[in-house]
Parts: C-alpha cells; structure tokens; sequence
C-alpha cells in the first residue's frame, strides 16, 4: 500500500460502510451467514457507530474497503486510571493481503488508541500460524507478554470458533 496514492486511505466507518463490512467479514469467519441489512441492523450500526468508545476503521482502495479492524476503548481504575484498547474483527480481503493494507490499518487503530490515552491494547488471534503472529508483531503488537483465555456461554462456542 502506497501512502501517497488518493486512491487508498485509512478512515472511520461510516453508516454506508455497514454492507460492505459484513461482505469482507465473509472472509473473516465463512462460518458466519451472511447478515442481511435489514432496518434493525442498520439501527445496530448507527449506534455502534455513536458510541465514542467503539472505533470501526476501514482501508479503502479506490474507495472499496479491503480491510478493516476495530478497537473497543475500555475505562479503566488501574494504570492511573487510564483505559485500555481492544483490537477485533482484523481481516483483509484474500486480493489485497501481504501488500500492507492489514498492517496499516492496525497501526491507525493502535494511533487512535495512544491519542485516547490507552496504557495498552491487546487483540487475540485463533490462528496458529507464524506468519499470522509475524504479521501481528510488524503492526506492534508483543507475542508472549500475556496469556489469553476465553469463555463461551453454555450452549457452546460459535460454528468455526477455532479462529475466534
């Protein structure tokens, strides 16, 4: 990704954006069916998108957005009191992966953290791969300072919770 190309940018989502993120999601877990945009979605969205501790950015190439993540602001009493970010939903379409757009839009989110005041942001991965780790270390992110562990309700894990 060039940075002085127009044509590609890093930027919040917008109330429009709301489609074309649940289409790149496919690529994110193809377990998950694929959401229509009914009235209620879109009310769903707008208020995500009017909570000022939700931040959804997107990369766009000649406008069409071709990755995305999104970073959860969370008070805090230790640390000074400072909040802490949480990173989700990182995913690049398959045409524009190790070409720097997915990196990119993580470090813009990690920015936006710091200009919050964050002490730290942490994201979790399902994939087991190097290159996946390797990926995230590139953007700033620290392998091996903490453990993670996640619970499910008791009906159990999603379809294809392995990645989440």
């Amino acid at each position: 990704m060039s940075t002085d190309d127009s044509t590609e940018r890093i930027e919040s989502a917008g109330s429009g954006d709301l489609s074309e993120l649940l289409q790149l999601y496919q690529h994110l877990n193809r377990a998950d069916p694929l959401l229509p945009v009914t009235e209620e979605l879109q009310n769903h969205w707008e208020s995500i998108l009017a909570d000022p501790r939700l931040h959804y950015f997107v990369a766009r190439d000649a406008g069409r957005i071709v990755s995305t993540c999104n970073l959860t602001i969370i008070p805090n009493l230790t640390r000074e009191a400072r909040p802490y970010g949480l990173i989700e939903n990182v995913v690049t379409h398959p045409d524009y992966r190790h070409r720097g757009w997915g990196t990119n839009v993580l470090r813009h989110a990690l920015q936006a953290a710091w200009e919050r005041n964050c002490y730290k942001v942490m994201l979790l991965t399902g994939r087991l791969s190097e290159d996946v780790y390797r990926f995230y270390e590139k953007a700033g992110f620290l392998r091996g300072k903490k453990t993670g562990f996640i619970a499910y309700p008791p009906s159990g894990p999603p379809p294809d919770s392995s990645s989440l």
